[in-house]
């Protein structure tokens, strides 16, 4: 850990897998530039980063997701759910039957946010407002560890591949299957860099990305169900069990998430500033 991370801020380990929480920071408050960037450098090297206890407004939220970036909502299904530029919801809670915000039930497969887009949002931060007594986990994988641990044919198997990635929200939001002919998609490298720590991580997911370009199909697929049972290996994946006031943040250059299942009766309310969106190296 660098001398200004540790310098600046007291963290704990989530996981074996990924993660740190920081401790003794209150969000409503305007944070010195120095500590913002320990931070941002501190999200860099635990890829999700978590503050317990937090009680913020909606301002209070953006003022500080702006310090990443605070993307556009704009495209497909998030246009509708804006509650404010670069905030929306993520909850079950409907109006005259009608869902206030986006992926209101259940359980959702691992994928990355924004990948069927050329590009693809670098980031988000979820905010949990309310939460089921069980379920509803957020549970991350962490793709450097994925890609490390690949044997050496199979990374160099995967050397300069590219896969389809596409999300078809109003048919399957939230597990595998078909798509319909307009839903947006984007092919993009199966290994990328990061581009601020350089470091190569794997970049498919079992809900999004639909195909290997350039392989028979057969071929195709048995490589991805292979990589994607790779990914969610115990060993790299890290579960959240979430706590009314928690404020955690993910890199999705180098992650995957997914949610745990949930009893529709009880209320699930999140808050989510989604980050910029950059182009895939």
């Amino acid at each position: 850990m660098s001398r200004l991370v540790a310098a600046r801020l007291e963290t704990r380990p989530l996981s074996q897998a990924l993660g740190a929480e920081i401790i003794g920071i209150d969000l409503r408050h305007k944070l010195p530039k120095e500590v913002y960037a320990a931070i941002i450098e501190q999200w860099h090297e635990s890829l999700v980063i978590l503050f317990r206890g937090q009680e913020l407004s909606e301002d209070e939220q953006i003022r500080f997701a702006e310090q990443f970036g605070v993307g556009d909502l704009s495209e497909g299904h998030l246009a509708g759910f804006e509650q404010r530029p670069g905030l929306n919801l993520i909850t079950n809670i409907r109006r005259d039957g009608n869902p206030v915000g986006i992926l209101p039930d259940g359980e959702m497969q691992f994928h990355a946010d924004q990948c069927y887009l050329e590009q693809p949002s670098i980031g988000a931060m979820l905010y949990a407002v309310q939460v089921p007594s069980h379920g509803g986990n957020t549970m991350f994988g962490n793709m450097y560890k994925a890609y490390d641990a690949l044997a050496g044919d199979v990374k160099r198997r995967l050397a300069g591949l590219r896969a389809r990635n596409v999300y078809d929200y109003n048919g399957n939001p939230t597990h595998r299957g078909d798509v319909s002919a307009d839903a947006p998609t984007w092919v993009h490298p199966v290994v990328r860099t990061h581009p601020v720590t350089g470091r190569k991580c794997l970049f498919v997911n079992r809900l999004m990305s639909a195909r290997i370009e350039g392989p028979p199909e057969a071929e195709s697929a048995a490589l991805l169900e292979m990589l994607f049972d790779h990914i969610e290996r115990r060993e790299f994946v890290y579960e959240h069990v979430w706590r009314a006031g928690d404020v955690l943040i993910w890199d999705n250059r180098c992650t995957v998430h997914a949610r745990t299942d949930f009893d529709p009766h009880e209320t699930r309310l999140m808050r989510r500033a989604k980050f910029r969106r950059e182009a895939v190296y």
